[in-house]
């Protein structure tokens, strides 16, 4: 059984599902490999718009699996830090996917699994949904997740949560910055829906632009000044073919022609 199920609609929305549901869809060594091949997939699919992320049955993903996370602490160094380094590439693939990406919180979410929600651009969660970033409670820490949490929620909130391990609702996941919206468990379908439809109204060309220029300027390591490139950016864009049906179609009260009606 696949434990990430694939499948993109004829608007270019590719749905992943993580599909381990006995066991909180937590990561092991296949979900990772299936997870970030079928990212990789997606992001060669022709005329994608964007990646919607979610779990099957009651929960998102309770993180690692333990029964993994105890076999690993057998394996020798050089094979401990490769499994290691599967995670990180996962979720940097993740992180850095060209088109928007939505996640879907429908349950608990804990410890890697909050690091798959930080990684997404846009998190939608049920009001039932919890999270933990439990780590330590297992005498562990949050390492690979930690740049996609902390980059989402701050130093400030980090400082508790991963120290404490304690649960926290949909609420205080919206208000600490990892969640966006939070919405009743039965509307949650409805709600990711209306979420992509605001999403395929926007000019895809621009979309992929601003991913990586918020990316550019999250890194910080930039030699040249960001006035400088950032005027040269725009610059760049507004020449670009979509840039002046957009804005011609703005003017002459038409839609764009990459137009989805919300």
């Amino acid at each position: 059984m696949k434990t990430v199920t694939w499948e993109i609609d004829d608007r270019g929305v590719v749905h992943l599902t993580l599909n381990r549901p006995a066991v909180h869809n937590a990561f092991n060594d296949e979900l990772i490999m299936e997870l970030t091949g079928s990212l990789e997939k997606s992001a060669g699919e022709a005329g994608i718009r964007a990646l919607v992320l979610s779990g099957k049955g009651k929960s998102f993903s309770a993180g690692a699996d333990l029964n993994w996370m105890h076999r690993a602490a057998d394996y020798s160094p050089e094979e401990n830090q490769a499994d290691a380094d599967r995670l990180a590439v996962m979720l940097h693939t993740l992180d850095n996917f060209p088109v928007p990406t939505v996640v879907v919180v429908n349950g608990a979410a804990f410890g890697g699994g909050v690091g798959l929600v930080a990684s997404c651009d846009i998190a939608l969660a049920s009001d039932r949904a919890l999270f933990s970033l439990s780590e330590v409670r297992l005498g562990l820490i949050p390492a690979t997740i930690s740049p996609f949490v902390v980059n989402a929620i701050g130093q400030r909130s980090a400082r508790r949560y991963f120290l404490t391990g304690e649960r926290f609702d949909a609420a205080t996941a919206a208000r600490i910055g990892l969640i966006h919206d939070v919405v009743p468990d039965s509307d949650l379908a409805e709600a990711t829906d209306a979420m992509i439809k605001q999403i395929l109204v926007g000019g895809p060309q621009s979309q992929i632009a601003a991913k990586a220029l918020l990316s550019r300027l999250r890194d910080k390591n930039d030699e040249e000044d960001s006035v400088i490139w950032t005027a040269r950016l725009i610059a760049e864009i507004r020449a670009t073919d979509e840039a002046k049906s957009g804005i011609s179609a703005f003017l002459n009260k038409t839609p764009p022609p990459w137009h989805s009606k919300p």
